[in-house]
């Protein structure tokens, strides 16, 4: 009785719960996604299908990674590395008070104003919220603002790159659910800023009617010879935002080619501020070299075992296991925003797109839903995610460059009022789904 039939004995049912199960007890080991996946597709598609299924994997993982979008994906995150190691993110902040400073809690208000921007401008997650931790965070702590609201503020305020076209999410979610990334860009701008509204009416109420919560507003005005300055600080990030998404939604340009100009405004912005250095430039590329090559890494893994599942006939199983729980499309819809959520406090975004989209996606298809709006969707709960423990990545990418006496465990208690609105604003995209235009 060989390997093959072994596992082929098994049945789906339990072909599907063995296979989660090596999954987690080879996560559990340390080991990274990309291998873990990579390995179990290899023992079952050897073990259902013997050695001539494996051209099939290999074929998938071509298709994968050859996507001409896919293209976009480093200038994005080279736009992001270029930025942290600039000024312009520092200059951005520094002029956003001259249109928070007379507001109560302005500080943390143009924090996240400061966020859009700069999610508009390369739409990663990690460096916004180590910028906002280093320029933001002691500011908020120096000035007395309440360090449970500062904290939080930091951490949501970066993870709205997950929302804010030009959003890498975004853009993997198109290339896995093969609908157009232009759309999806254009769907999620409005839930994007409407969730940062929500950000700032939070600050705003914790302003006004918690005694101490942010400090008093200082009265003394701005000199003008200072606001000229802090304005030409303004000048430079909002024409890269301009150049992006402006050759987007103008028609001029592709994503991909739209992610090509940014990267090159972002340098010759550096080069007008007399910044530009070689060591910025290499430093830069090889941080996106390190980031786009996980990313690559779990692309491949991933799409290797759901092709392998998919020819085992699992994610047939999955859409009917799925669609029979209920008769109405929203209870199945928000079915799937538990799985995503539960998934999202242990995986990263992108091993959970790339696993659960095909499965998902033609489900949504099938009952008559928009992908491209539940694509949105999906990257609001994946907003969740970033923030819930005991994983949420913002938590530990803020815990890196904040102060010593903040603990990962005073981060994620700061986080828990976010999360609330995170999933307000969940619920409000399935209630209403023409929040995004669709």
């Amino acid at each position: 009785m060989d390997l093959g039939f072994n596992l082929q004995a098994l049945g789906i049912e339990w072909g599907t719960a063995v296979m989660f199960g090596m999954l987690i007890l080879l996560l559990l080991t340390g080991m990274p996604l990309a291998f873990v996946t990579l390995l179990v597709a290899l023992i079952f598609a050897l073990g259902w299908f013997g050695p001539m299924s494996i051209p099939l994997i290999t074929s998938r993982v071509y298709s994968f990674v050859m996507n001409f979008v896919f293209v976009s994906v480093p200038m994005f995150v080279l736009m992001a590395a270029i930025l942290d190691r600039s000024g312009i993110a520092r200059d951005l902040f520094d002029a956003m008070k001259l249109f928070a400073g007379r507001i109560k809690g302005s500080v943390a208000i143009q924090t996240v104003f400061v966020s859009v921007i700069l999610a508009a401008m390369s739409g990663i997650i990690g460096g916004e919220i180590v910028l906002l931790g280093l320029l933001a965070l002691p500011q908020m702590l120096r000035l007395g603002y309440d360090r449970n609201l500062a904290i939080g503020v930091v951490c949501a305020g970066g993870s709205l790159g997950t929302m804010i076209p030009p959003s890498i999410v975004l853009i993997i979610y198109g290339l896995t659910a093969n609908v157009s990334i232009g759309e999806l860009f254009t769907a999620s701008f409005l839930p994007g800023f409407m969730l940062a509204m929500f950000y700032c009416a939070y600050i705003l109420a914790r302003a006004y009617l918690t005694p101490g919560a942010v400090p008093d507003v200082d009265p003394t005005p701005v000199p003008r010879e200072e606001k000229i300055r802090l304005l030409k600080g303004l000048a430079l990030p909002i024409l890269v935002v301009v150049m992006v998404l402006g050759s987007i939604y103008g028609g001029i340009a592709s994503v991909t080619e739209a992610s090509a100009i940014g990267v090159g405004g972002v340098l010759l912005s550096t080069v007008l501020r007399g910044e530009f250095s070689y060591a910025l430039l290499r430093d830069a590329a090889l941080q996106t070299l390190g980031t786009v090559g996980m990313i690559v890494w779990i692309g491949i893994g991933a799409t290797a075992i759901v092709g392998v599942y998919n020819l085992m006939g699992g994610v047939d199983f999955v859409s009917e296991m799925i669609t029979g729980i209920s008769d109405n499309p929203t209870v199945i819809v928000l079915v799937m925003m538990a799985i995503l959520f539960f998934l999202g406090a242990f995986l990263d975004w992108v091993g959970i797109a790339l696993l659960t989209m095909p499965i998902f996606v033609p489900i949504i298809t099938d009952l008559g839903m928009d992908p491209v709006w539940f694509g949105v969707l999906f990257c609001m709960n994946m907003q969740v995610s970033f923030l819930s423990p005991p994983f949420g990545p913002a938590a530990f990418y803020l815990k890196s460059v904040a102060p010593p006496d903040i603990s990962l465990g005073d981060i994620f208690r700061s986080l828990l009022p976010f999360i609330c609105l995170q999933l307000l604003a969940v619920g409000l995209l399935v209630a209403f789904p023409g929040i995004t235009g669709r």
